[in-house]
């Protein structure tokens, strides 16, 4: 199921995950979110960045408690829960959060627990 982005096309898989994740921006970010019917907010850009500069840093997936603890840093204790976590993302971070952040998908899917 290929998406169309700035007139590339980019090869995803049945789920709608990037299959590579180097072909992944800003520009293919706001695709991927229309497709989960998402309207992003500052917070939602947050997890993104972070699952983003983690999988650049570390060439993995962040579970969602490592997400937590970077939300607790940057937006405060209050946000810094998986209530929170599932306002902005209902279908998962395991989901919605990595597969707009052009991961593959997860093999496991340990990361909304």
């Amino acid at each position: 199921m290929p998406i169309e982005v700035n007139g590339t096309t980019l090869e995803t898989d049945n789920e709608g995950f990037l299959l590579d994740p180097s072909e992944w921006d800003l520009d293919v970010a706001r695709e991927l979110a229309r497709g989960e019917q998402l309207e992003m907010s500052d917070a939602h850009w947050t997890v993104v960045r972070f699952v983003r500069d983690w999988f650049e840093y570390r060439h993995a997936v962040p579970e969602a408690r490592h997400a937590l603890k970077d939300l607790r840093h940057k937006l405060g204790k209050e946000k810094a829960t998986r209530k929170f976590l599932y306002s902005l993302f209902p279908y998962g971070y395991g989901q919605q959060a990595c597969k707009i952040a052009g991961m593959r998908k997860p093999l496991k899917l340990m990361l909304d627990i």
